[in-house]
């Protein structure tokens, strides 16, 4: 599964994280850039959309709620932190893969 991640300039131990669910960074974007705002892109090929709360404005996180609701992909919010993103996967009921 391919997602989009929007928010933090570097993602850290998030890959790792994703990895576990089966869940690998199709393209990330940091948010900063007034282009990404205002005109999400990138969806293509994508599957989840994972939003980092703390990193991106309300008018960001809307645009691309919206269009992830409109290509019908399910979104997640969270704050950029590993135990956050694990609980938040876990209640849209993705299971960790056996290693």
């Amino acid at each position: 599964m391919q997602a989009l991640i929007v928010g933090a300039d570097h993602l850290g131990a998030i890959p790792a994280t994703l990895a576990e669910f089966g869940i690998s960074v199709g393209h990330h974007v940091t948010g900063r850039n007034p282009v990404h705002q205002r005109s999400p892109k990138n969806l293509k090929g994508m599957e989840v959309v994972i939003l980092f709360t703390d990193f991106l404005n309300h008018n960001t996180m809307r645009n691309y709620r919206d269009l992830a609701q409109h290509r019908q992909l399910p979104c997640v919010a969270c704050r950029r932190s590993s135990a956050d993103l694990i609980r938040t996967l876990e209640r849209l009921g993705a299971k960790r893969q056996l290693q």
